[in-house]
């Protein structure tokens, strides 16, 4: 088989990604290399940025998420014992969008099956070739047979985990990680949410976040351990211990219910440079992990996504590879000051168990500066709904 681009990995990234090349007229084909149900089983996030949702909509896939979306204008923060709300919208004219990972992902799966495009699924032994060269290709198998794609490119949005990254030579890859001494402990319930916005509360047991779904889905995340088990915490042992950590009034208007979907997520920062090796770019996960705490993953992969999309759009119309020297370097510039702010969203959230008085007491100072001056407050909100693309 032959095509343009090769992408590996069908999350939001390499979706993203295909269906803005196909409507660029660029042909594109997906191998993932787990099924279409499970790539959909996957909890993960749901807040967007308006750059992200800009970029969902460009794809024709946003008329659910406009419509079933949750259009946030602020958040709030919690720490003793006072509950602090960030106006997102009057402090940068943005919104965020709260909208899970999993319908947008059906979302653009659907758009790609109407649209007739190609996509391989349960693709075992997946391997790109010779990308340092001008005919780079992929293998793979399904149900034991042989494949082979060849394109001119190939698009590595397959996860952290995922092969494309660790095809590259070791030393043409420079990881830079922190990993963080704690871990979320999330629930999914149908219950509905306990404010209309997320409230972020730093406590002395841990953090805690009040997040959401829907109208009637609720999502709850409390600090845990590194080592804890999924098993160690009943439903309602995880209510009691989120409800110790809010503001007394958010803790008395908690619904509870039992969880359809419980997970442990461990808290890193990582960042690979380059993300460019020959014909091979990396896009998403791929290429970057960020904690959590400030909502950036999904929205990191989407301007990734955004700025190949740019030069690969770019080689094909004009015959110019400008943007495509330029990928990685205007991707990670972009990437280093999300990391920044996920990094520094989580020191000033969590309690960590080598944090000494010192420590503590600049934390509490850094929230109350954040309370009381609107400069700070300005510097919070413009990157939490996202810096320009």
């Amino acid at each position: 088989m032959r095509t343009q681009v090769a992408i590996v990995g069908s999350g939001p990234s390499g979706l993203l990604l295909g269906q803005l090349l196909h409507l660029s007229g660029i042909d594109n084909v997906i191998v993932e290399r787990v099924s279409r149900d499970h790539v959909l089983s996957r909890v993960r996030a749901g807040i967007l940025e308006e750059g992200a949702t800009d970029t969902i909509r460009a794809t024709g896939a946003g008329e659910r998420m406009d419509r079933e979306g949750l259009p946030h204008d602020g958040f709030e923060l919690a720490f003793s014992g006072r509950r602090f709300r960030l106006d997102l919208h009057a402090l940068t004219g943005k919104r965020v969008m709260v909208y899970g990972q999993t319908e947008l992902t059906l979302d653009l799966m659907e758009a790609r099956e109407a649209a007739g495009l190609e996509t391989f699924y349960a693709a075992d032994n997946v391997q790109p070739h010779d990308f340092d060269g001008d005919n780079p290709y992929l293998t793979f198998s399904i149900d034991g047979a042989d494949q082979r794609i060849d394109g001119d490119f190939i698009a590595g949005c397959d996860g952290h985990h995922g092969v494309c990254r660790k095809s590259a030579p070791d030393a043409a890859v420079t990881v830079y990680e922190k990993v963080y001494p704690a871990g979320w402990l999330g629930i999914l319930a149908e219950v509905p949410p306990v404010s209309e916005e997320l409230i972020y509360a730093g406590h002395p047991r841990g953090f805690a976040l009040c997040s959401m779904r829907s109208r009637t889905r609720s999502r709850y995340y409390i600090q845990c351990a590194v080592d804890d088990r999924v098993d160690n915490w009943s439903d309602e042992a995880f209510w009691d211990e989120l409800r110790r950590r809010l503001p007394p009034d958010a803790a008395e208007a908690v619904t509870t219910g039992p969880s359809f979907e419980k997970s442990i997520a461990l808290l890193r920062s990582s960042v690979a440079e380059p993300m460019r090796f020959g014909r091979l770019f990396l896009a998403g996960d791929a290429g970057h992990i960020v904690p959590p705490t400030g909502a950036k993953g999904l929205n990191l992969a989407a301007s990734d996504v955004h700025y190949l999309h740019e030069a690969l759009a770019e080689h094909y119309a004009e015959n110019s590879d400008a943007g495509l020297d330029a990928y990685s370097a205007r991707a990670l510039a972009r990437i280093w000051k999300a990391e920044r702010f996920s990094w520094s969203m989580t020191m000033l959230l969590h309690r960590f168990a080598d944090m000494g008085d010192f420590d503590l007491r600049v934390q509490r100072a850094e929230l109350d500066y954040l309370a009381g001056s609107d400069h700070a407050a300005a510097a919070m909100a413009e990157n939490y709904v996202g810096l320009p693309y």
